[in-house]
């Protein structure tokens, strides 16, 4: 139970407020190094995990070069069947995006005939669609509509920058 404090003189009151921050120095200069010490090794995981991720976005560049993953437009042109989602889509700078609208529940590509446009959700109705000669984009708009994940920022791109790779997540 605290005392009452109403009854000391302004002299003992500031004896007893100097008292309580000579004990909180050194506990608050502790914090302060600890907080130090946090800070060095949350940059340095900072750190390393932008070398990752550039070290991951620059492998995957080369593999594009490589020709190892194909490109949408590869993907549509050989594909039968599959989800969409069975790929993980990246620009060819490296940087990965989804394809269709932000805020889709699922990932789509449309295609188009030159005067009407059509979503396909699959991979069946996109290679369907491409065998009766449609091509990617909208009237007047070649290429495949991606967004950022996460982002409402979206664009078309052409087809040939967009590239599809297996998901190593299995999703």
């Amino acid at each position: 139970m605290p005392e009452d404090l109403a009854g000391l003189d302004e002299t003992e009151l500031e004896r007893r407020i100097s008292e309580a921050r000579e004990g909180m120095r050194p506990l608050e200069q502790e914090l302060a190094r600890m907080r130090a010490e946090r800070d060095v090794l949350l940059t340095e995981r900072r750190r390393r995990e932008r070398s990752r991720h550039r070290e991951t976005r620059a492998g995957l560049k080369a593999a594009f070069k490589e020709g190892s993953f194909p490109t949408v437009a590869e993907l549509v042109a050989a594909a039968e069947s599959g989800a969409l989602d069975d790929y993980a889509y990246n620009l060819k700078t490296g940087g990965e995006v989804r394809l269709g609208f932000p805020g889709a529940r699922r990932q789509a590509l449309s295609f188009t005939d030159g005067a009407q446009a059509q979503q396909a959700a699959d991979l069946a109705e996109a290679a369907r669609l491409y065998a009766a000669g449609w091509e990617l984009g909208s009237p007047g708009r070649p290429g495949v509509r991606v967004h950022f994940p996460g982002t409402r920022q979206e664009r078309v791109v052409a087809a040939d920058e967009v590239y599809a790779r297996p998901r190593e997540d299995g999703a």
